[in-house]
């Protein structure tokens, strides 16, 4: 936090309290959210500061920025809780320190090398040639770099700016002018109507490349801007282009080095993972089809809930992550994995999660592996539910499906083949009725109440069972062995 602080200047901002030590990922708006691990909650009329400070402690939030001067009860309450609290200077707008953080902390994650840095000087480029406050999106309508000058500029764009993406009403006004389609199918530029919650007008450039669109240039155009610069535009689009193929290449190079890594330390527990131990190895499941989709939503998923560099890998077909088995609900820990699985599930019932053993070791995680990958099998047959499941509450399950899978189909011996053959010849309720007295313990009230038949009705039919065949009961290991061939050839569940 104080590395944040300094980097925009003591001018601007004054480190009060110092929080927690924690990475900066983002910054969001308190009358919007009470942020989350990583975030800096900027209260822009808040009127209740100690209120703000304690909801962003209970989020897990990185710090508060509250503006001069300071209630000396939320100076008290910082020092008392985790969130850093941040004193900006009364004479800067809040418009302004959003701009400046969110420059500083997209500058920080940017890939390596001059591509993400270029962007930004890219979206200032174009900013003087419209005179106009610019955005760099991606063809998701993501926010890429934008624009130093601000000039006059409206809501959509600090929600734009702030959210990393452009608003839901701002997208559906887009389409209804037919925008994406038109970027998708031309290069030329487009003027976009004003629109919902104060939005200026916009001249839209698409970025293209090969015919591929890449993105796109966004000018606020509260006047209309002047031709030879809307050319000028155009020109520049196409050197943005060979930027975001640069970027595009240089991020999947990244994140295959580093899917790569994992794959191989999940495979043969040799190479170093960059976590913390313990670890935990979790199956990833959603959606059926190609595992490149899948790590898409998953990535998207782990980006939206604050996990900006998840240790995510494709191995056999399946997607994997690799979590710390930690207290706390910092991003890529299992209590946070818990929060995220419920949250999202209640929009996507098909979303889930199967959670391996505890790996204190590198050598522990091919382990970890074969059991989330296991129960995630369970999962998808339908022998465990959806949701999130760990083997430390699945365990029981299986225990039993790893012994029906050795005991197999065929009956080694004992007295089940002649039970079996008696009922299909006779039509007898032999093995469903031994079953049953094996599950409660030979107790002859509940397995008749089990059965729905009388007492009487159990006892005739245990007597005719040991007819058919020699069966001893009073072995514990022939019980045992009973109980899992019939378990196999039921298929039970």
């Amino acid at each position: 936090m104080s590395d944040f602080v300094e980097s925009l200047g003591p001018g601007l901002l004054r480190l009060v309290a110092p929080g927690r030590d924690t990475q900066v990922h983002d910054v969001v708006l308190a009358e919007e959210t009470a942020g989350r691990p990583g975030e800096i909650v900027l209260g822009a009329g808040t009127t209740d500061a100690v209120a703000l400070l304690e909801r962003a402690d209970a989020a897990g939030a990185a710090g508060v920025v509250l503006k001069a001067p300071l209630p000396g009860e939320a100076v008290t309450a910082a020092h008392r809780l985790r969130p850093a609290l941040v004193e900006l200077q009364p004479e800067t707008s809040w418009t302004h320190v959003i701009w400046l953080a969110r420059a500083a902390i997209d500058h920080a994650h940017a890939p390596p090398g001059p591509s993400g840095d270029d962007l930004f000087a890219l979206a200032d480029t174009a900013a003087e040639i419209a005179d106009a406050p610019v955005t760099l999106e991606d063809a998701r309508s993501r926010v890429l770099a934008y624009s130093g000058l601000q000039g006059t500029t409206d809501p959509a764009r600090v929600s734009t700016i702030v959210g990393r993406r452009v608003p839901p009403q701002v997208i559906a006004h887009l389409r209804a002018c037919g925008v994406f389609r038109r970027m998708a199918r031309s290069s030329d530029p487009i003027m976009v109507p004003a629109g919902p919650d104060g939005m200026f007008p916009r001249l839209v450039v698409p970025v293209r490349a090969g015919g591929e669109w890449l993105g796109s240039i966004w000018a606020v155009a509260k006047t209309p801007i002047p031709p030879d610069r809307v050319d000028r535009l155009t020109d520049l689009a196409s050197v943005i282009a060979l930027h975001l193929l640069r970027l595009r290449a240089e991020t999947g190079v990244a994140r295959r080095v580093s899917a790569d890594r994992l794959r191989a330390a999940l495979r043969d527990g040799t190479t170093p993972v960059p976590a913390r131990p313990p670890w935990r190895v979790v199956t990833l499941g959603g959606e059926s089809g190609d595992i490149r989709r899948r790590l898409d939503l998953w990535e998207a998923i782990t980006h939206r809930f604050g996990w900006h560099r998840p240790l995510l890998t494709d191995l056999d077909d399946t997607l994997f992550a690799v979590l710390t088995d930690l207290p706390g609900r910092d991003p890529g820990t299992m209590p946070w994995l818990h929060d995220v699985v419920a949250r999202v599930r209640a929009h996507d019932r098909d979303l889930y999660a199967a959670v391996g053993g505890p790996a204190s070791t590198l050598a522990d995680l091919p382990r970890s592996r074969a059991e989330s990958a296991e129960l995630a099998a369970l999962q998808s047959s339908g022998r465990l539910p959806l949701g999130l499941v760990s083997l430390d509450d699945a365990w029981p399950t299986v225990t039993v499906e790893r012994a029906r899978k050795a005991t197999g189909t065929h009956l080694l011996g004992g007295p089940l083949p002649a039970l079996q053959a008696h009922d299909r010849k006779h039509q007898t309720a032999f093995l469903p009725t031994l079953a049953a007295w094996l599950d409660h313990y030979g107790d002859t009230k509940a397995t008749a109440q089990a059965l729905d038949v009388h007492p009487n009705t159990l006892r005739h039919r245990l007597k005719r069972m040991t007819e058919v065949t020699p069966l001893d009961l009073t072995s514990r290991e022939t019980r045992l062995a009973l109980r899992l061939q019939l378990t196999t050839l039921n298929g039970e569940r």
